[in-house]
């Protein structure tokens, strides 16, 4: 990995993003002002903020989401993380942080972005900072069992229509919606 590619890659896929919504573009220009600024915008160590890359794990059917309950978040939330040294580029955060947030290998992602979101956090840098969020849809094959991670409080498939109290259930139904119209 290098910030470049990892830069270059989020440019391309914020790039073309065909959004949804005047919303959505309004906050891809606004991560690709703050990538044209932010060189190394994609490295954790960049405290006025970093791209992360997260997955909406679907099963096969698209009826089952898989979520883990975040331990700094304290809510179900899709899975994703931190770019690190092993990425080329965003799409193989993405992946990556599927694979080990669920233990499941056999994952496939599409390699266009899905949705973004932004919000602040405090993470491994232990301040304050803010995650600029791509997020990317991968598809589990029909049983596959998941894993939970050292990462995680619980991970558990739900039902897409019945989804706990504690998750970001608006985002989660738009992700899905979205997931649904490709």
């Amino acid at each position: 990995m290098t910030a470049r590619s990892l830069h270059e890659s989020a440019l391309s896929v914020l790039t073309n993003w065909n959004t949804e919504s005047w919303h959505a573009d309004s906050l891809r220009h606004t991560m690709l002002a703050f990538l044209d600024s932010n060189p190394e915008g994609c490295l954790r160590a960049n405290e006025a903020g970093h791209i992360t890359a997260s997955s909406l794990v679907l099963d096969e059917s698209g009826h089952r989401v898989l979520l883990t309950l975040h331990p700094r978040v304290g809510r179900w939330i899709q899975l994703g993380g931190h770019c690190e040294e092993s990425d080329e580029t965003v799409v193989d955060a993405a992946l990556r942080e599927a694979r080990e947030e669920s233990g499941i290998e056999d994952l496939e992602i599409d390699n266009q972005l899905l949705s973004a979101h932004t919000h602040p956090i405090t993470c491994s840098l232990g301040k304050p900072t803010r995650h600029l969020d791509l997020r990317f849809l991968v598809r589990a094959r029909a049983g596959a069992q998941a894993v939970r991670s050292e990462e995680s409080t619980d991970l558990k498939w739900w039902p897409v229509d019945s989804l706990p109290a504690a998750a970001e259930v608006d985002t989660i139904n738009h992700l899905v919606e979205l997931a649904n119209q490709r």
